[in-house]
C-alpha cells in the first residue's frame, strides 16, 4: 500500500480513519489550517472528524501515520472527544478556503480556489503547498484551471466578501440532508449563509428540515421573500408549518401569500391545529389510493424517490378526492402485506381497519398509540371520517425529544 505524502483535501473528504487496531474511528470533513501573514505556506493543524452520532472532533495531525487513497491510518486509538470549535486564526480549508477569490501572480488575473494539496515537510509537519485555481470562465462556466504554488497567487489571507460556494458543495453533494445540515452548523455564520444561498431550492428545504429552529429562522430571514416561498413550498408541509409557525403573524402571512395556493392551503391547515397534536405533527401528504387501486399501483407509488422511508411504509385507501382531506377514509395497507398479495389484488381487500388518531389527539395518545401498534407511520382521521394527514415515527421523536436536541448532539 502506497503512503501518499501530498494529498488534495477534497479527496480526503469522507474518508475513513482508522486506529493503529484496525477499528474505524470516524470519517474526514475537513483540514485546518493557521493562515500567515506573508507568502509562507501554512501549516495543516488537524483534520476535522465526524465520529459516532455525527459529533465533530479535532485530530492533531501528529496523530496521524499514513494517508492513502482509501484511508487514514493513526498512530493512537486516543482521542479527545471534546466537540471541536474553530479558534481565532484557524481557517477551514473546504469549510471557508475553497471558493475564495484570488489574484494569479505570473499575469495578474484573478481566479477561484477550487481545491488545496497538503504535503508532509521533512519535519513531519503538514503544509498546504499547492493550489488548484480556477479562471472565470464564459457564460458562468468555470475556465482554465492551474495548479500553483501557494505564494503564487494573492488575496488568500484577506477576508473573503461575497464568496461562492461552488467548490465546497461539489465535495458535500453525496451528503445526505442530515449530514450536510450538520456540516453547515459547523461552519461561520457567513460561510453557512453563503452555501445556503448557493443551494437549489429542492435541496436547501431537506437541509432546512434537518436544523435547530433558530438557524432555519436565520437562514430563512436571509433570503429573497419569493425564494423563501419556494422553499417553503419544496419542504414538507408538516416541516414547513412547523417553521412558519416560529415567525411573527406578518411574515408568515406574507410569505404565505407569496406560495402557490394549493402549497399555501395545505401549510394553512396543519397551522390550525396546536403543535403538540396529531394534526399539528402530521403531514398533508401520504400516499392516498382510489379503492379500484391495484396492489400493483400501489408499489409504484411507494416505490417514488421523494416519498420517505417512513411515509413509504403503508398506504391509505379513501374515496375521491384524494387529496387531503379527502372523501371517506375506508382503511390503510401495511407495505408487507403489499408484498405478499399477487399484485392484480385490489388494495381495498387487504386493508387493516386499525382506529385511526383524531387530530386533536395529544403527544402522549400518539406515544402509546404507536407503542402499541408497533408503527412507524398513523392515519389522521376527522369526525367526518375524512382523511387528513399522517404522522410519522420521526415527528413523534422531535416531538419528545428537547427542543435544542441538534445543539446538544454537536456540543456533545
Amino acid at each position: 500500500m502506497t503512503t501518499a505524502t501530498r494529498a488534495y483535501v477534497s479527496r480526503l473528504a469522507g474518508l475513513t480513519v482508522f486506529d493503529p487496531d484496525g477499528d474505524r474511528v470516524g470519517k474526514v470533513r475537513d483540514a485546518v489550517v493557521a493562515l500567515r501573514v506573508g507568502p509562507a505556506a501554512p501549516r495543516v493543524l488537524g483534520l476535522v472528524l465526524e465520529v459516532v452520532a455525527r459529533k465533530r472532533i479535532f485530530l492533531p495531525m501528529g496523530r496521524v501515520t499514513r494517508i492513502d487513497s482509501g484511508a487514514v491510518v493513526l498512530s493512537t486509538g486516543t482521542l479527545s472527544l471534546r466537540h471541536f470549535e474553530q479558534r481565532a486564526g484557524e481557517t477551514l480549508v473546504l469549510g471557508q478556503l475553497l471558493d475564495r477569490r484570488v489574484q494569479l501572480l505570473e499575469d495578474d488575473r484573478p481566479g477561484v480556489v477550487v481545491d488545496a494539496s497538503m504535503e508532509q515537510m521533512r519535519t513531519g509537519d503538514w503544509a498546504l503547498t499547492r493550489l488548484a485555481v480556477a479562471e472565470p470562465g464564459r457564460f458562468g462556466r468555470r475556465g482554465q484551471l492551474h495548479q500553483v504554488a501557494w505564494d503564487e497567487v494573492e488575496g488568500l489571507a484577506l477576508e473573503a466578501t461575497g464568496q461562492s460556494a461552488e467548490a465546497l458543495l461539489a465535495t458535500y453533494r453525496e451528503l445526505k440532508p442530515a449530514d450536510l445540515a450538520h456540516a453547515l452548523q459547523g461552519l461561520p455564520a457567513k460561510r453557512r449563509m453563503e452555501v445556503a444561498d448557493a443551494l437549489d431550492d429542492e435541496r436547501l428545504a431537506d437541509v432546512l428540515g434537518e436544523l435547530p429552529e433558530d438557524e432555519q429562522i436565520a437562514i430563512l430571514g436571509t433570503l429573497e421573500d419569493d425564494r423563501a416561498a419556494d422553499v417553503l413550498e419544496e419542504m414538507d408541509p408538516d416541516d414547513a408549518a412547523d417553521l412558519l409557525g416560529e415567525l411573527t403573524d406578518v411574515d408568515r402571512l406574507r410569505l404565505l401569500s407569496l406560495m402557490e395556493p394549493d402549497e399555501a392551503k395545505s401549510v394553512r391547515q396543519l397551522l390550525e391545529y396546536s403543535e403538540d397534536t396529531a394534526g399539528g405533527m402530521m403531514t398533508s401528504e401520504p400516499v392516498v389510493l382510489a379503492p379500484d387501486a391495484t396492489i400493483a399501483e400501489a408499489l409504484a407509488r411507494v416505490r417514488a424517490e421523494e416519498i420517505t422511508p417512513s411515509l413509504a411504509s403503508q398506504v391509505y385507501v379513501c374515496r375521491p378526492p384524494s387529496a387531503t382531506p379527502t372523501g371517506r377514509y375506508l382503511g390503510l395497507a401495511h407495505i408487507q402485506r403489499l408484498l405478499r398479495e399477487p399484485p392484480f389484488t385490489l388494495v381495498s381487500g387487504v386493508l387493516d381497519d386499525l382506529e385511526p388518531l383524531r387530530p386533536e389527539a395529544p403527544l402522549a395518545e400518539i406515544t402509546r398509540y404507536f407503542a402499541t401498534y408497533n408503527l412507524v407511520a398513523a392515519p389522521v382521521v376527522d369526525a367526518a371520517g375524512r382523511l387528513l394527514g399522517a404522522v410519522t415515527v420521526d415527528d413523534v421523536l422531535d416531538a419528545l425529544l428537547p427542543t435544542d436536541w441538534r445543539n446538544r448532539d454537536r456540543r456533545g
